[in-house]
């Protein structure tokens, strides 16, 4: 696997979040009973920033939660014989409220699906809506995310991987090149 290209830095991850928190906040007309609840691993950091953003534009703090669909994806088996369980830290009820689920990479849709049945085991919110860094492509659901930081279109056979300053101490979202066509 090799380095193709980097398609984001800092600046620009802190520019894309910067203008999802504000397109979050004009589709909701404000953030009445909105709240942010983000995909382990790095939707949670990136649901903290966006919270904090929202704060700072809104002087409203926004609830953020942490969700781990380990349990709840299609492809359980093939992962790990025995895959690491982290735990959902969703604090508040999440009945009749708007739900902005937040992810890092937008691929297949799968990990999606999978937060979607998650989410739906904690209660029935109002709306649930998607928010996502990097969006690539590749849909094998019906699934599309409602705010996006960008658009990287990429081949199946590359890799997309975005490093956060709270997980891997740094912030760039690099594409890899993986081998032969899937």
């Amino acid at each position: 696997m090799r380095m193709k290209a980097q398609v984001m830095d800092g600046e620009n991850m802190r520019r894309a979040l910067y203008r999802l928190s504000h397109e979050i906040t004009e589709q909701n007309k404000g953030v009445k009973d909105v709240m942010l609840i983000g995909i382990r691993t790095r939707g949670v950091p990136l649901a903290q920033r966006l919270a904090k953003l929202i704060q700072e534009h809104e002087k409203t703090e926004i609830p953020v939660g942490t969700l781990d669909i380990t349990f709840y994806r299609d492809d359980l088996t093939l992962i790990s014989s025995q895959p690491v369980v982290h735990r959902s830290d969703v604090p508040f009820d999440i009945n009749e409220k708007k739900v902005v689920l937040v992810d890092d990479v937008l691929y297949t849709g799968r990990t999606v699906r999978a937060a979607l049945d998650a989410l739906m085991d904690l209660g029935r919110p109002s709306m649930i809506q998607l928010a996502v860094l990097i969006d690539r492509g590749h849909r094998e659901l019906p699934i599309r995310a409602d705010y996006i930081g960008k658009n990287v279109p990429t081949s199946k056979r590359e890799l997309i991987q975005v490093m956060l300053k709270e997980v891997d101490g740094e912030e760039k979202v690099l594409i890899f090149e993986t081998g032969p066509e899937a």
